[in-house]
């Protein structure tokens, strides 16, 4: 799906109209919308995070609170999260419009580095270079298994949920895109789906044991346009 199309139309309309596949019934059908955290200073840095608990800086503060009124508006039923500050907070937002808890999953958190963690990416490349080609710090956590804990994240949020609901479950870039991989049965390298973006969401269904993907990567969308559009002339 091409995120730009997907923007094209507010979030909260996109997640109502798309929830249900066509000639389903909306009582077997759960919805997950994924939510990457906000930014922090080892972002801005290009720093390698992994389970490093970095917390969300202002800007990050900022693109958490943001979002969440835009996800709040799909009136969710559960928030789920990884418990490392920086997406516990950026679910806390979230919590904070809702109402709703927090439901901490530790299968929620970011892939580990080993040794990699808090090397800015150009470190990696100069100390780490093979091992930069394929993306596999040496003393690090593997993608089939960050892929194997967060996607039975996600098969169990999607368990707890009541047909015709939706959950929001707030992770990290890496695991999060493994795990939409592995539930979609696309492979993970090379990589199909796009990186997500601070605080940007995919939205996901699940009908009995067969995920789809609705949107992908979708953001913060710019304030309408109220008046005429600049060197175009009203009729």
């Amino acid at each position: 799906m091409d995120p730009a199309a997907a923007e094209e139309r507010p979030a909260a309309e996109d997640a109502a109209g798309l929830s249900t596949p066509s000639g389903s019934d909306d009582t077997d059908v759960v919805t997950l919308v994924v939510w990457r955290h906000g930014q922090t200073d080892f972002n801005l840095e290009r720093r390698f995070q992994g389970q490093t608990d970095v917390p969300l800086n202002e800007t990050g503060r900022e693109q958490a609170a943001r979002a969440a009124g835009y996800l709040a508006a799909l009136r969710p039923s559960a928030i789920f999260s990884s418990d490392l500050q920086r997406a516990s907070a950026t679910a806390d937002a979230l919590a904070g419009l809702t109402g709703l808890p927090v439901q901490l999953d530790k299968d929620l958190r970011e892939r580990s580095g080993g040794c990699w963690e808090g090397l800015t990416d150009t470190e990696i490349r100069e100390r780490f270079p093979a091992e930069r080609v394929t993306w596999a710090p040496p003393d690090g956590e593997a993608s089939a298994a960050v892929a194997d804990r967060a996607s039975a994240a996600l098969e169990r949020a999607a368990d707890s949920l009541a047909g015709g609901s939706l959950a929001v479950v707030v992770g990290h870039g890496a695991a999060l895109g493994l795990a939409l991989a592995r539930v979609l049965r696309i492979p993970s390298e090379p990589r199909a789906l796009g990186p997500f973006g601070n605080c940007h969401w995919s939205v996901l269904s699940r009908r009995r044991t067969r995920w789809r993907l609705l949107e992908h990567n979708v953001g913060m969308l710019p304030e309408p346009v109220t008046d005429g559009l600049p060197g175009v002339e009203e009729s």
